[in-house]
């Protein structure tokens, strides 16, 4: 490991969390994609108890391989590479995950969950004490935003770090947001302190399809993830459903002229862009429009009360 190589070297946590920091789904769809060709394991679960209102994220009940009904509650879960003792495995060949390839695939860890409605401080110190627990020597947290982006072009990521060593080693900008903030800025504050240098990662989504799960911002997520965890990660079955979610919101400005138009005024403004990425100015903006869109919603949250980008 080179000092210009500290970060992308080290044991690395990914953080998600399903809710408003995961518009498109595609956050949480990121982290549950590399979930599915990494070789990990549950390690530590949160307790919801006292970190969940469950009547806005209610317990779920499913049947079980043998037929049993079984609660699902809420919650948030640490996943690495780890045996029966809850210690960091070596691996054999026949270990080896599922085509993930790379200098340091055996050293992501993956924290994936739901979004916790209160005791966010708390929380926070018990997600920074597990990773120091791991020896987790970096954290990347991804988000993704709604924002007046077109649909048919390459979904922006905007990549940013508090840390001014990571930043000149990954070559990202320090975020220049104020506003109302979520739980991942809590964690990525406290990892911080904790001398865990953190990096955050924020896809925008088009808003004109917000109901609808985004593999494309998912996989936008990934591309800029494989380049940050130095592994080579397969995109398995979202390049095609990547195409489909474009192809079928095609179809569907096809037989409505108002949101055609809406969506060539979009590309028009994308393409007087020079950079292929939106700044971290441009990024901050969607965010503050996203949540004056929200404040305007009949039965809308106060932005206050709501996450923000890290």
């Amino acid at each position: 490991m080179t000092q210009s190589d500290l970060f992308r070297s080290g044991r690395l946590l990914v953080v998600a969390f399903e809710g408003w920091n995961d518009a498109g789904e595609a956050a949480s769809g990121a982290v549950r994609a590399l979930k599915d060709v990494l070789d990990v394991v549950p390690i530590a679960d949160i307790d919801p108890e006292d970190y969940y209102d469950f009547q806005l994220n209610r317990p779920h009940v499913e049947l079980d391989d043998e037929g049993k009904r079984r609660l699902r509650w809420p919650g948030v879960t640490l996943y690495g590479p780890a045996g029966d003792d809850g210690l960091p495995r070596t691996r054999t060949i026949a270990d080896d995950p599922i085509g993930v390839s790379g200098t340091n695939h055996e050293n992501i860890y993956l924290l994936l969950g739901t979004e916790p409605s209160r005791g966010w401080k708390t929380f926070a110190t018990e997600t920074v004490d597990q990773a120091l627990t791991a020896d987790i020597t970096g954290v990347i947290l991804l988000g993704a935003l709604l924002a007046d982006v077109p649909h048919t072009r390459p979904i922006a990521i905007h990549s940013s770090s508090e840390n001014a060593e990571v930043r000149d080693e990954l070559g990202v900008e320090r975020s220049s947001y104020e506003g109302p903030v979520g739980i991942l800025s809590v964690i990525a504050a406290m990892a911080e302190e904790a001398g865990i240098p953190t990096v955050s990662l924020w896809a925008s989504v088009p808003h004109y399809v917000h109901n609808a799960p985004s593999p494309k911002a998912t996989l936008a997520l990934l591309d800029k993830l494989e380049e940050l965890v130095d592994v080579v990660i397969p995109r398995g079955d979202l390049l095609d459903e990547a195409r489909e979610w474009e192809e079928g919101i095609d179809a569907l400005a096809n037989d409505d002229d108002e949101m055609r138009s809406y969506i060539d005024q979009l590309e028009r403004a994308r393409d007087a862009v020079e950079a292929p990425e939106a700044s971290g100015e441009a990024i901050a903006q969607e965010f503050e429009r996203y949540l004056r869109k929200r404040d305007d919603e009949p039965g809308s949250p106060a932005a206050g009360d709501g996450p923000g980008a890290s």
